[in-house]
């Protein structure tokens, strides 16, 4: 793999392809599959063939080998160091409501490299309580904790109106990537990290590409009748 100063000369469309790559890699390994050429792997999720060339060239140590491909094991060991997904991050989540709770319930988190340590509430009723073994804390309790446990991850889980000053709160105690879950723009330093997943905009664009398809497969006219 190419490094330079510590981070890895890829591109972000690349970063988002890898883990893509990383899936499909694995149902392969399950299947006990072990070598695999770029051209498959282009056929099997839709992509270019040199786009996926080029990508599997920028992370793997060894290359593609003539007529037997990709070691798939290999392979996957080289994603998984690109992603950080061999070295497990501790991240807190911050609101423990219904979607809060979903992500503190969801046991695949580790197989990615996150893992989430604690919840944050400001509702008094459920401090001292567990979600899936996970303890939920009150607000004043994470600076103490973030400081203690040396966390630079934070999900946010909270209602719009409150994600700026839960997004301050984790940047003052030494948060440096954040997870948002909350339809809307954060403001924070230029060394911190956003990540957001806005439903609202995900659904609207689903939307938008199935209004597309369907105008485009609109049945011929004259035939929409035929016994």
């Amino acid at each position: 793999m190419k490094e330079e100063q510590g981070f890895y000369s890829f591109s972000k469309q690349t970063l988002k392809r890898l883990p893509y790559y990383y899936n499909y890699l694995k149902a392969l390994q399950n299947d006990g599959i072990q070598n695999i050429s770029a051209p498959v792997i282009a056929k099997s999720l839709n992509l270019n063939e040199v786009q996926v060339r080029k990508d599997l060239a920028t992370v793997s140590e060894s290359g593609g080998k003539p007529k037997t491909g990709f070691e798939i094991e290999e392979l996957i060991k080289c994603i998984e160091h690109c992603l950080g997904y061999d070295n497990i991050n501790d991240a807190i989540l911050i609101g423990s409501g219904k979607l809060g709770m979903a992500l503190l319930s969801y046991t695949e988190f580790e197989n990615y490299g996150i893992r989430i340590v604690a919840a944050f509430d400001s509702d008094n009723h459920i401090f001292g309580t567990e979600i899936d073994g996970k303890p939920v804390f009150s607000m004043e309790k994470l600076p103490d904790l973030c400081r203690r446990l040396n966390v630079h991850i934070g999900i946010i889980t909270v209602p719009s109106q409150n994600a700026q000053s839960v997004c301050d709160m984790l940047v003052k105690n030494g948060i440096l990537a954040i997870w948002n879950f909350a339809p809307v723009h954060l403001v924070v330093p230029d060394h911190i990290l956003v990540q957001n997943e806005n439903m609202a905009v995900s659904l609207a664009l689903l939307s938008k590409h199935l209004q597309e398809r369907l105008a485009n497969n609109k049945t011929t006219p004259g035939t929409e009748d035929i016994p």
